[in-house]
């Protein structure tokens, strides 16, 4: 590494940069850094002498509540993968997946996983208020980096601002006078509950993102000047697409004759709309339906749904952790969303 250094007129720290983190060079002092390591044989930074000069593995952890296959089945979850796989690859940082159960009693042990030493930092997706995890990593003072979730004590943060996002999901079906409108969330709280949502269930909400979207939406219906405490909310207890069809089908059978669906996410969004085409319903003729996300398969639906930018978030996580690591300052990352409106919504009995 000296030697390429020397030849190219740069420091050996960028040198390393050419090698893991392209973006701190000009594409034109890293093609010369590169062109010179080839010519005399270097490859790059040996990894295990790197690991034993820095202390550090070469790898994040990915935590995550659900099961391994939730982080691959979920549509939402695999775009912020495919954004923190993009950075890692570029950086030579692979990602450990740590699926973090609320009820595992290794989070609370100090011999638990997140005590071994596997990774050098953490992006904590969507964990509930309260996870023992997050605790753990607090206690330790582990470099970690939030997404989604809540919090606690400042921490480096990436996510969006869900309450503002719903709420504009919410007036829009307002503004096209929808007084009977349903809501599926997928989940509140973590204990398997699945069915209709009391007020008091809402308060205790402990996922963040739902909570948030669920006060976003409640905040349109009151400047409306429409009775919040009246609105059917169902909770499907999960992610997945059976969870969602059973929470559309209930919403269907036990909201009354409404009009229109507020969809916390678009698969529950596109749950609803099969759903409902099932029971003899139009799209949106008989029912409009708003989801979140814009996920791939919203586009060739026609969903009408927030847009949130699921890939950078992954991308921008994974960059802050690495800072992180290296010893910069915490920080909040709040990225943009749009509100994209498509076929799935018009006035009612439109057509």
């Amino acid at each position: 590494m000296r030697d390429v250094a020397r030849a190219a007129g740069v420091s050996q720290a960028a040198v390393s940069y050419a090698f893991s983190r392209p973006e701190k060079l000009s594409a034109a002092q890293r093609e010369r850094v590169l062109q010179i390591a080839e010519e005399l044989g270097y490859t790059g930074p040996h990894s295990v002498g790197r690991t034993l000069r820095t202390g550090q593995v070469g790898a994040l952890g990915l935590m995550v509540t659900d099961s391994l296959p939730y982080a691959f089945d979920d549509p939402a979850t695999a775009a912020l993968l495919r954004g923190i796989a993009e950075v890692g690859e570029v950086s030579e940082t692979a990602l450990t997946l740590l699926p973090c159960p609320l009820e595992s009693e290794r989070l609370t042990q100090n011999s638990g996983v997140l005590l071994r030493g596997l990774v050098d930092g953490f992006l904590a997706y969507a964990l509930p208020e309260g996870h023992p995890a997050v605790e753990t990593v607090l206690r330790r003072r582990l470099p970690v980096v939030v997404i989604d979730g809540p919090n606690p004590g400042g921490l480096p943060w990436v996510g969006i601002e869900d309450r503002a996002a719903a709420r504009s999901a919410a007036a829009h079906l307002l503004a096209l006078d929808h007084r009977s409108v349903g809501i599926l969330v997928d989940r509140l709280v973590p204990d398997g509950y699945r069915g209709p949502v009391t007020p008091a269930r809402q308060r205790a909400a402990r996922d963040r993102v739902m909570k948030e979207r669920l006060a976003g939406y409640a905040a349109a219906f009151r400047a409306a000047g429409l009775p919040w405490g009246e609105v059917t909310v169902i909770e499907a207890g999960g992610f997945d697409e059976t969870a969602s069809l059973a929470a559309a089908g209930t919403l269907l059978a036990e909201a009354g004759p409404i009009t229109a669906v507020l969809a916390g996410t678009d698969v529950l969004a596109l749950a609803a709309m099969r759903t409902a085409r099932s029971r003899g319903l139009r799209v949106p003729e008989d029912l409009s339906v708003i989801g979140f996300d814009d996920l791939p398969g919203a586009a060739g639906a026609q969903l009408t749904t927030v847009r949130q930018p699921l890939v950078e978030k992954g991308r921008s996580a994974t960059r802050l952790l690495l800072d992180v690591i290296a010893g910069a300052e915490p920080k909040e990352i709040l990225l943009p969303t749009e509100l994209v409106v498509r076929a799935t919504t018009a006035r009612p009995g439109h057509g």
